[in-house]
């Protein structure tokens, strides 16, 4: 039997900000802002009559180097500004290939698309971490037991100084900068509005990285949620961290930064989604307090979503 959405109707996950989120949060902003929004360019040559490419590289928190696709429209006149649009991939992958972003090109959007540090992209990743290295990101940095030590810490500062860069180019229009990712790259869309709340609009399909008891509590060890079962079985069978375990967690659940979004936001979601589970993704959803969407798929799952991109054409200002 599907998932009845009805039933996440007032569902906002399994427990509890942190008391000290908004200060967390706050400083990891501070350290971007300190941080500049400096980026280097490598032209990549490739044949097009709509677009040209680059390589981007920023310095992220910590000293790593973070590797972004840029395509800008051809014929961008000086003083002129067009819309922008931060592309977040899939979990393990990369921002894939410079040909996937022409479209959005030749409808006059500047595209800017994050490799995740560590994963399949360019980016850098060089953190040590104490304990468990073998298995996942997810659970990256958990044994530091702080915070400031996860992971998704860093990756999440990358989306906003990525949004930063891009308001900040001169062909930019500031105001309408929009976002976009499916599964982890939703969730990744979704932590960027949060921590750039002047973001114009995002849509998300499937977001992850949210509501990680909820993913326990539902049986996670054959969904993108599979490290948190994991590290329980290698490294506390006895379940004796599992608090301190999920507390550390709770500062890079996407459901909490969703709170402060402000662009309007459009979510599809696939009932039969058994990889990043429906209830996990409502969580989020139900937390934004913007204007928003939700586009219910009741045959489909964690896979790719037919009629979505016709029916977003408006949302995206196609045409304008």
């Amino acid at each position: 039997m599907l998932p009845n959405l009805n039933c996440y109707g007032d569902y906002r996950g399994l427990g509890h900000r942190p008391e000290d989120f908004d200060a967390f949060w706050k400083e990891g902003l501070e350290e971007v802002e300190r941080s500049g929004t400096e980026f280097e360019l490598e032209k990549e040559e490739l044949p097009s009559k709509v677009a040209d490419f680059y390589h981007l590289w920023f310095t992220g928190v910590g000293g790593d180097k973070v590797h972004c696709q840029l395509v800008v429209p051809k014929g961008v006149e000086k003083g002129e500004k067009r819309r922008g649009i931060l592309l977040f991939h899939g979990y393990h992958c990369d921002s894939g290939d410079f040909s996937d972003k022409v479209g959005w090109a030749a409808e006059g959007y500047v595209v800017l698309a994050m490799d995740a540090r560590g994963q399949g992209g360019l980016s850098e990743y060089k953190r040590q971490a104490t304990g468990d290295v073998l298995h996942g990101l997810l659970i990256r940095g958990i044994e530091e037991k702080d915070p400031e030590k996860l992971y998704f810490r860093d990756v999440f500062l990358d989306t906003a100084k990525a949004a930063k860069i891009l308001q900040g180019m001169d062909f930019v229009d500031e105001g309408k900068i929009f976002a976009q990712g499916a599964s982890q790259g939703g969730g990744l869309a979704l932590a960027c509005c949060g921590l750039v709340p002047d973001i114009y609009k995002v849509q998300v399909c499937y977001p992850f990285l949210s509501d990680y008891r909820a993913a326990y509590a539902e049986g996670c060890d054959d969904s993108a949620f599979d490290e948190l079962g994991y590290w329980f079985r290698y490294r506390d069978p006895l379940h004796k961290n599992e608090d301190e375990f999920f507390r550390l967690l709770d500062y890079v659940d996407v459901k909490y930064l969703a709170e402060n979004i402000k662009a309007e936001v459009v979510m599809a979601v696939g009932l039969k989604d058994t990889v990043v589970f429906p209830k996990t993704q409502m969580a989020a959803f139900n937390r934004i307090k913007s204007r928003k969407r939700l586009l219910v798929l009741p045959e489909y799952g964690h896979e790719y979503l037919p009629k979505i991109s016709d029916e977003l054409r408006e949302f995206f200002e196609f045409g304008k």
